[in-house]
C-alpha cells in the first residue's frame, strides 16, 4: 500500500541528471572537459517560461530540496518547509528547480566522481569550485531545461551567496533575488572555524591525502570532529541551552571522559552521523568555496561598485540569533543595494535558533518569505 502524503508535500520526486559534454573552465586556472549535474524539480513550468525558481543549497545540502524518493523516507527534503503547495516556495505557481552543486557528494561529477583522464575516483585530484563557478554550470542547466530568466533564484547561508553571485553575474537573467542568512564575504572568525574543521579532516591517518577511497578507508574521526564544529556555530547559544542545558545522561557525573552531558551526546551523534552521508573532500571544497566568496574584491573592496551591475529586486532576510552570519552582515548587503540605487526589502527575523533558523518554519519567517514570492508569482502570471 502506497504512503498518503500530506495535502502541502511534493510528494514523491525522482532526481534527474543532465550530461554536460562542453568543458567549463574554472575560476581556478583548471577546466572540467565534461560534468553531470543532478538535480530535482518540483511543480510545472508554465507556457511562456516565466515561473521557473532556483533553489541553491547550503555547505551540507544537496538537489533533495522536498518531497520523499520513497514511500518509506522518513525524513523529506532539507527545505520541504519551504518547497510545496500552498508554501511560501508554492508548486502551484512555480517550477522549481534545485541541483546539487558540482563538487558535491549526492550525484553532481566531484570527488567521489571518476576522473575520466585516469579512470580512477578524482579524490583530491577534483579542482576547487567557487561560487561563480556553480552559477556557470547552474546556468547551462537553466538553458538546457529552456529557462532563459529566473523568476528568482533563492537560497540560504552558501546558497544566498550563490544567490548574489547569480545577480551580480547574470544581471538580465535573474528578476528578483532572495538572499537568506549570508553574508558579502565571510569574517576572519568564519575563516578560522573553516580551517580548524578543514585541520580535523586534513591530519585524519586515514585521510590518506585526500585519496582514502581508492585505499578503501574513510576519515571518519576527522570528518565527525568538523561536522561537530560547524554544528556549534549553527545553533546559538540560547537554542542549546534550551534543548540541552547541563542535563546528564546518567544524572550524575562519572569523572571520566566517556559522554556525560546530553548536548555531548547529541554532537557525536551529528559527527557519526553526518559521515554516513558526506564526503570528506566536498566538505574541504565546500569551505573553501565560502572562504573564497567575496565578489567585491575585484571593485577594491567597494560592495556598492559590485552591485551597480544587478538588475533583480532583491529581498535580504537575516535571523537575531544568528552568530556565523549575523545581521549586521545581511545589512552590509543592503546598504551596498541602496548606496547602488537599486530595489532591496530586508528583513530581521526575530528567533533563537540561530544560524539553522532559515531551515525552519517560524510564522514570521514563513510570512516574510511567502508574501514577497507571492509577489513575485504574480509578476510572472501564475
Amino acid at each position: 500500500m502506497s504512503r498518503t502524503f500530506p495535502a502541502d508535500s511534493v510528494g514523491l520526486v525522482t532526481p534527474q541528471s543532465a550530461h554536460f559534454d562542453e568543458p567549463l573552465e574554472l575560476d581556478c586556472g583548471r577546466r572540467l572537459p565534461a560534468y553531470d549535474l543532478v538535480f530535482e524539480t518540483y511543480g510545472e513550468l508554465n507556457r511562456e517560461r516565466s515561473n521557473a525558481v532556483l533553489v541553491c543549497h547550503a555547505l551540507s545540502g544537496n538537489h533533495h530540496a522536498a518531497g520523499y524518493h520513497a514511500d518509506d523516507e522518513r525524513k523529506p527534503g532539507w527545505w520541504d518547509k519551504c518547497i510545496g503547495p500552498g508554501k511560501p516556495i508554492d508548486t502551484n505557481r512555480f517550477f522549481v528547480v534545485c541541483p546539487n552543486n558540482l563538487g558535491g557528494c549526492h550525484g553532481s561529477t566531484g570527488p567521489t566522481a571518476v576522473n575520466p583522464d585516469t579512470g580512477r575516483i578524482y579524490g583530491a585530484d577534483f579542482p576547487i569550485v567557487t561560487t561563480r563557478d556553480w552559477c556557470r554550470s547552474q546556468r547551462r542547466l537553466g538553458e538546457r531545461l529552456g529557462i532563459r530568466c529566473w523568476a528568482a533564484v533563492v537560497g540560504g547561508s552558501l546558497g544566498g551567496m550563490q544567490v548574489l553571485q547569480w545577480a551580480i553575474d547574470y544581471p538580465d537573467q535573474i528578476k528578483h533575488a532572495v538572499v537568506i542568512a549570508a553574508a558579502p564575504r565571510l569574517s576572519a572568525q568564519n575563516i578560522a572555524f573553516n580551517e580548524v574543521a578543514r585541520q580535523a579532516i586534513l591530519s585524519d591517518p586515514d585521510f590518506r591525502a585526500g585519496h582514502y577511497a581508492a585505499d578503501g578507508k574513510l576519515p571518519r574521526r576527522g570528518l565527525a570532529l568538523a561536522r561537530m564544529l560547524g554544528h556549534i556555530t549553527y545553533l546559538s547559544d540560547g537554542a542549546m541551552r534550551e534543548k540541552f542545558g547541563r542535563e546528564l545522561r546518567e544524572g550524575k557525573l562519572s569523572f571520566n571522559y566517556d559522554v556525560e552531558f546530553e548536548v555531548e551526546s547529541y554532537l557525536r551523534y551529528q559527527g557519526q552521523s553526518f559521515v554516513e552521508r558526506f564526503d570528506a573532500n566536498t566538505y574541504l571544497l565546500m569551505t573553501k568555496a565560502l572562504d573564497y566568496f567575496d565578489p567585491a574584491a575585484e571593485h577594491g573592496g567597494d560592495l556598492a561598485t559590485t552591485l551597480r551591475a544587478v538588475e533583480a529586486r532583491s529581498l535580504v532576510i537575516a535571523f537575531t540569533s544568528d552568530w556565523r552570519f549575523p545581521p549586521q552582515r545581511s545589512r552590509e548587503m543592503v546598504k551596498g543595494l541602496i548606496d547602488a540605487n537599486k530595489e532591496v526589502s530586508y528583513a530581521e527575523i526575530t528567533s533563537t535558533l540561530g544560524h539553522d533558523a532559515f531551515l525552519m518554519d517560524s510564522p514570521q519567517y514563513m510570512r516574510v518569505l511567502g508574501n514577497y514570492l507571492s509577489r513575485v508569482a504574480a509578476e510572472a502570471g501564475t
